[in-house]
């Protein structure tokens, strides 16, 4: 695990201990941030942050801000300690809560992109997008994206109202969704 381009380019991340965190592969994260392009100046939401390496990646690509949330007081420190690593702390609030609780009680800026990367086979992905799906605008910036990484086993269509899936791409165990608001609205 590394970051792959930027101003931490090379810089090794640190894994969460234990088996409770499922850190994207790096051939995924790149590719994900070749769809995405340029986010410079960009404000990201990396809910269940794991070790933070997408946020991280953000970051060292020229995000201006990221706000990472984990529960595991394990998953915190590895953030905190990756991010001192890489020397882009100044630009990250990392916060222990659990993402829904985060989701229910924010009324800051906007962000362009929302990471979700839960924990597999539970759901809480759907129920992380429907909760979005309630209130795009608090979270979301017009041209914002959710982006989803699940195991492709675990995709099923999700019923919405105000955002829609744009892309999608599989990559081995890993699949990438990308939602966004629905133009018409």
């Amino acid at each position: 695990m590394r970051v792959i381009s930027g101003q931490a380019k090379g810089v090794r991340l640190k894994r969460v201990p234990g088996d409770t965190t499922r850190p994207i592969m790096d051939r995924v994260k790149e590719s994900l941030f070749n769809i995405l392009g340029d986010v410079a100046g960009t404000r990201w939401l990396d809910l269940f942050a794991g070790t933070g390496q997408v946020g991280i990646e953000a970051l060292s690509r020229g995000a201006d801000s990221v706000v990472f949330t984990d529960t595991a007081r394990t998953a915190i420190r590895t953030i905190q300690a990756n991010l001192r690593q890489t020397k882009l702390a100044a630009a990250a609030e990392v916060i222990q809560v659990n993402a829904f609780r985060y989701l229910e009680t924010f009324n800051g800026r906007c962000f362009d992109f929302i990471y979700v990367a839960p924990p597999q086979y539970k759901g809480m992905w759907i129920e992380t997008l429907q909760r979005v799906d309630k209130r795009p605008y608090t979270y979301l910036t017009p041209q914002g994206f959710v982006i989803v990484q699940i195991d492709p086993k675990e995709y099923e269509q999700v019923s919405l109202t105000q955002l829609h899936l744009d892309d999608s791409r599989t990559y081995g165990n890993t699949q990438l969704c990308f939602y966004q608001i629905k133009s018409d609205q």
